[in-house]
């Protein structure tokens, strides 16, 4: 066999008892979730927005800048509500090359998922603590999330995962939202499935154990672009791509149903400079709305 069992991980329940989340920071993230929660199901105008960088990895330099959204929360908080991206894992197209603050720490050392799983659920403790701010993260491997569970506000399910069923049946389970991506080839169809999926009662095999779920009625797509046959980005942000959401949505009959755009990756070909254009787009397509268009994926 191939496999070389280097070090056993420690459980969810040891690490969170060496690295507890304060009864304090407890309490306001649970206010902030119900506040997320309000705006996904419609009950609250402001918009939800996901700021950040798609990998995080140095803690001081991440910090900092979760310390700026939180003054600038204060500014915008009558409109918007916003949730930090604190990506600590980054996925690979060919497998190979860094994987993110989870497998190595240190990027100039050897991997260490152990001292990963300790690294990261320190800088979302310090994090949350410096700035109040509960934040999202991307769930790469299923089984890492309890690690993070009560520090989490929102998990985002990848273009590449969208697809499998562990991270379908993961999601039903989650007490906060979970953001399913559009897969990178853009089919709407294949995405709203996994939205259907994760709003879905389930029984399966998780972390040694069989358990079973209630579903996740905050489950909720993500447009992210597309990647065609010839490599070329395609966007799906535009007005009639939104439309078009919000009839499948309304035929499909999902609880909360709601959309974010990601104003990077394929809709903007990868181009920062663009996201900002972008945001104002879909803000003028939510204002000029058809009359008739169906009251879903707000």
């Amino acid at each position: 066999m191939s496999f070389e069992y280097e070090q056993r991980l420690p459980s969810p329940e040891e690490v969170l008892v060496a690295q507890p989340l304060a009864p304090d920071l407890a309490a306001l993230k649970r206010d902030r979730d119900a506040e997320v929660a309000r705006i996904l199901r419609g009950e609250d105008d402001r918009l939800l927005l996901l700021i950040g960088p798609c990998s995080a990895h140095r803690e001081d330099p991440v910090c900092e800048y979760v310390g700026r959204l939180a003054r600038l929360q204060e500014e915008v908080r009558e409109r918007v509500v916003l949730v930090p991206r604190i990506y600590t894992n980054k996925p690979r197209t060919l497998g190979t090359g860094y994987k993110g603050m989870l497998h190595q720490p240190d990027p100039q050392e050897v991997p260490d998922v152990v001292k990963g799983l300790q690294t990261l659920r320190h800088l979302h403790l310090r994090a949350l603590a410096e700035s109040h701010l509960p934040a999202a993260d991307e769930m790469l491997y299923p089984g890492n999330y309890p690690y993070l569970a009560d520090v989490l506000a929102y998990v985002a399910v990848g273009a590449r995962s969208v697809e499998n069923q562990q991270h379908r049946l993961t999601a039903s389970g989650f007490d906060v939202p979970a953001g399913m991506k559009n897969p990178v080839a853009g089919d709407l169809k294949t995405m709203l499935d996994s939205v259907h999926a994760a709003q879905s009662r389930h029984v399966f095999i998780y972390n040694g154990w069989e358990v079973s779920t209630t579903g996740n009625p905050l489950a909720h797509a993500i447009l992210r672009g597309a990647v065609n046959q010839h490599g070329n980005s395609l966007p799906n942000y535009h007005y009639e791509d939104l439309l078009r959401l919000a009839e499948m949505c309304a035929e499909r009959e999902l609880a909360n149903p709601a959309v974010i755009v990601d104003t990077n990756h394929a809709n903007s070909g990868k181009q920062y400079r663009e996201q900002g254009r972008i945001a104002k787009e879909v803000m003028g397509s939510r204002a000029h709305a058809a009359p008739d268009c169906p009251e879903s994926c707000s």
